[in-house]
């Protein structure tokens, strides 16, 4: 009965969408019609809403405000002119899906992809305008290559949380992870993006402007400051394992936060901007105001897609999915990715979906099944088909301007090969292995 009633609340929301319906409210209704269906008391519905909204903009707003500065102020300066200037004469025009891939692996194994997205996609938006390529044909290697990271590659926070609870060695998980992960991210990226070139994706109206600058930052400084969340967040998270527990761990743990990277990396680029007297506090801070203006509404509807998540949550989607799949024998490697894909597609959440499903399969795992594939198995179901029900659906639809149908074809179909070439993956290294 839950999974009708989530079936129902999906429709109902593609049925508002269609009828022209702001995303921001399609989802707070649907929300209250799938919490009251699922028998919610209303003070508890209240409460998901709440914390659905709180728990979502305390993840992710921060992070993506900044981000957004700093990508206007890398455009506004010409420093994310130079970048893909550079990518492109190393790279090619023709190759240049390859150079977007490689970096969303890089900016992708030590960020959540919230964070990793709101870096990246102001080079994908610059790297458009520069060489007249269409926009997802670029977007689609950043996204699965973000993704890849997210459900698979150590240290990335997901991964590190399932490896914990399998007892997984990280490096061998990586090592797993990695043969597994190029032939996804390959299939997922460059060729997916070659298939849905063709729609018609836009920037965010004031985030980019196209104009080609006179001056530039040098190659160096540009790469500098669009990578320094990156660069901050990895090395104090390897300070982090290096030293034991003590003040000076907790130290490196707070900076190596995303919010307080991006907030450093912000502190340190307005400085650089201003080293040559170029630019004016004043303008900086004008340039950071329309940014935030213009992706506003991004965050509000994202925090909207948290509270139908959360809903879904509290409303005991997921108990239930944990109770009918303790009914069935699968093989422990199977089981695992199919009630993480089952949680994914019901709730939204790829962390929460990977985590419950560990919890649910981690008895199952035995000296005859391999700790660090179960972590690959449990992390590819996590990915499983994102649709309305997920915040990174509607992030990715409003950064490009897409509707729901083809956000559902690009965005959606990537998530899902992604998934199931992991669980092909998975199978078959346990069968070579």
């Amino acid at each position: 009965m839950p999974l009708l009633i989530v079936l129902a609340g999906i429709l109902l929301l593609l049925l508002l969408i269609v009828k022209k319906l702001n995303p921001l409210l399609a989802l707070l209704i649907v929300s209250i019609v799938t919490g009251l269906l699922l028998k919610m008391p209303l003070s508890k519905l209240l409460v998901a809403i709440q914390t659905g909204i709180g728990s979502t903009l305390g993840s992710v707003a921060i992070v993506i405000v900044l981000g957004a500065i700093m990508g206007k102020w890398m455009e506004e300066s010409g420093a994310a002119h130079r970048i893909t200037q550079t990518l492109v004469k190393k790279f090619g025009v023709k190759n240049i899906q390859w150079a977007v891939m490689l970096t969303g692996l890089m900016v992708g194994i030590p960020m959540f992809y919230n964070a990793g997205f709101v870096v990246l996609v102001p080079l994908v938006f610059a790297l458009a305008a520069e060489t007249g390529l269409p926009l997802l044909y670029l977007a689609m290697p950043m996204a699965a290559s973000l993704s890849v990271t997210h459900g698979l590659l150590p240290p990335h926070p997901s991964p590190v949380a399932l490896a914990a609870l399998f007892k997984a060695n990280t490096g061998r998980t990586l090592l797993y992870g990695l043969i597994i992960a190029l032939p996804a991210v390959v299939i997922a990226g460059p060729l997916m993006g070659r298939l849905v070139k063709n729609i018609k994706a836009t920037p965010p109206e004031g985030l980019i402007n196209s104009t080609e600058k006179k001056e530039m930052p040098p190659a160096f400084t540009s790469f500098f400051i669009a990578l320094m969340p990156v660069i901050i967040i990895l090395c104090f998270v390897l300070l982090s394992f290096l030293f034991p527990a003590g003040n000076l761990k907790e130290y490196f743990i707070f900076f190596g936060d995303p919010n307080i990277a991006f907030l450093i990396s912000i502190i340190i680029t307005l400085f650089i901007l201003q080293s040559n007297k170029k630019y004016s506090v004043t303008q900086l801070m004008k340039w950071a105001t329309d940014a935030v203006a213009s992706i506003a509404m991004i965050i509000m509807i994202i925090a909207a897609g948290g509270v139908f998540k959360q809903v879904l949550i509290d409303g005991g989607v997921g108990d239930y999915i944990k109770n009918i799949s303790s009914e069935f024998h699968f093989q422990p490697l199977l089981l695992g990715w199919l009630i993480a894909a089952l949680l994914r597609v019901s709730i939204g959440s790829a962390t929460v979906a990977g985590l419950t499903a560990a919890g649910i399969v981690a008895p199952l795992v035995t000296g005859n099944v391999s700790a660090e594939l179960m972590v690959l198995s449990v992390g590819s179901g996590s990915l499983m088909f994102s649709h309305v029900n997920d915040t990174g659906f509607w992030m990715f639809k409003e950064y490009f301007n897409l509707s729901v149908k083809q956000t559902l074809l690009s965005w959606t179909v990537m998530e899902t090969i992604v998934s199931v070439l992991g669980l092909i993956g998975v199978l078959l290294l346990n069968w070579l292995l």
